[in-house]
């Protein structure tokens, strides 16, 4: 069995240090490259690179093993060049010595790159890559971040937020203080964060698109969706007049106050954003499918149940008066239970509603799920 232990240098440090031709092969070629290399710039990896090759070698050989050194190197204009001159001249070691496997010596990351184009060609054992002990952590350093800085999406998405943080920074310390500074870069950049995390970016891309579609293929919840867009900012907004500023640290009391007056305005604009795509069903198959048919049901229930808690809190602490229902004044933990039994007989109606649906129209089921598939 004989074995090809090479070493590799795909930036041509060896060829345009010594200028020999590649590749070399033998004990005694390599040694006296060894010699030449170091003697040429004491400083160069490919030294120790060469060295370790040797080593192998040796130990190889020491255990009765058919080792033969080599050394390729790339050249051209071009890392294209570079690994096809590579590729030649291990076909060029492979024609000479047949060997059965190989072991391959780097000193950078750079140089595993040529590990593919030698597999190709003959079996791979082993990736011995050589680091100067001293330079160990800058080596890794340099390299991880060389990698990261030809990732461009990686650049866009971790460099471009941090130039700008850090472009605002001395704005924000000329016009605020330092806490204030560090809150707004700090808000800037989870901004960022969660803008790429939920894949806000690919959502925004594809909204064109569906917008046009929509359009075109005459939509009505186009309209209704703007419509409860706007019935929704209504609703934050007269919520955010309702809040009271908070007292003695209590912020329970205005969070109820925002949900209570937004939550009627906010279910509303479900409801009418749930109407515009049951038109749409409606419009397209001429039937009504169950989850869409269930949607509004679900969203008066749910609206009921936060309210009735809202309303609860605010009058236990005396924000919203009693509760009057035909003349008798309706205690607070009364009106919630009135909320809550509305909301699940709201619920009830709506499963029943559905199962009557799915009664009388028994293969929408399935029509149904291919629906909800396609939404």
């Amino acid at each position: 069995m004989t074995t090809l232990v090479l070493c590799v240098d795909r930036a041509d440090d060896v060829g345009r240090t010594v200028g020999v031709s590649m590749p070399v092969d033998g004990w005694d070629a390599v040694r006296s490259l060894v010699t030449e290399v170091g003697l040429a710039d004491p400083e160069d990896s490919t030294v120790n690179c060469l060295l370790e090759a040797l080593r192998v070698t040796r130990d190889l050989r020491g255990d009765g093993e058919d080792a033969i050194v080599a050394v390729v190197s790339g050249s051209g204009d071009s890392p294209v060049g570079a690994d096809r001159s590579v590729a030649a001249q291990v076909d060029d070691l492979l024609d000479r010595y047949a060997p059965d496997s190989a072991i391959i010596v780097t000193d950078s990351a750079d140089d595993e790159r040529l590990v593919p184009i030698i597999e190709s060609r003959l079996p791979v054992d082993s990736v011995d890559r050589v680091v100067v002990r001293q330079a160990r952590d800058i080596e890794s350093t340099y390299y991880l971040l060389k990698q990261f800085l030809a990732d461009e999406e990686l650049r866009s998405t971790v460099l471009v937020p941090v130039g700008v943080g850090l472009l605002l920074l001395p704005v924000l310390l000329v016009r605020f203080s330092l806490g204030m500074a560090l809150a707004g870069l700090a808000s800037l950049l989870g901004a960022a964060v969660l803008y790429k995390g939920l894949a806000i970016d690919a959502y925004l891309a594809r909204l064109p698109d569906q917008i046009r579609d929509a359009l075109y293929s005459g939509q009505v919840s186009v309209v209704t969706y703007a419509v409860a867009g706007g019935l929704a900012l209504v609703g934050l907004f007269l919520g955010g007049l309702a809040v009271s500023p908070v007292t003695d640290g209590v912020v329970l009391v205005p969070v109820m106050q925002f949900f209570y007056s937004s939550i009627p305005w906010l279910a509303l604009a479900a409801l009418t954003a749930s109407a515009g795509r049951l038109l749409d069903e409606l419009i397209d198959a001429d039937r009504i499918p169950r989850p869409y048919l269930n949607l509004p049901f679900g969203v008066v229930a749910l609206g009921l149940v936060v309210r009735g808690f809202a309303g609860y809190f605010l009058e236990r602490e005396g924000v919203l008066q009693h509760l009057q229902l035909l003349g008798v004044t309706v205690q607070p933990t009364e009106r919630l239970a009135l909320f809550v039994v509305t909301a699940i007989v709201v619920s009830l109606v709506g499963v029943r509603v559905t199962a009557k649906v799915a009664h009388d129209h028994p293969g929408e089921e399935e029509a149904d799920a291919e629906s909800v598939d396609r939404s």
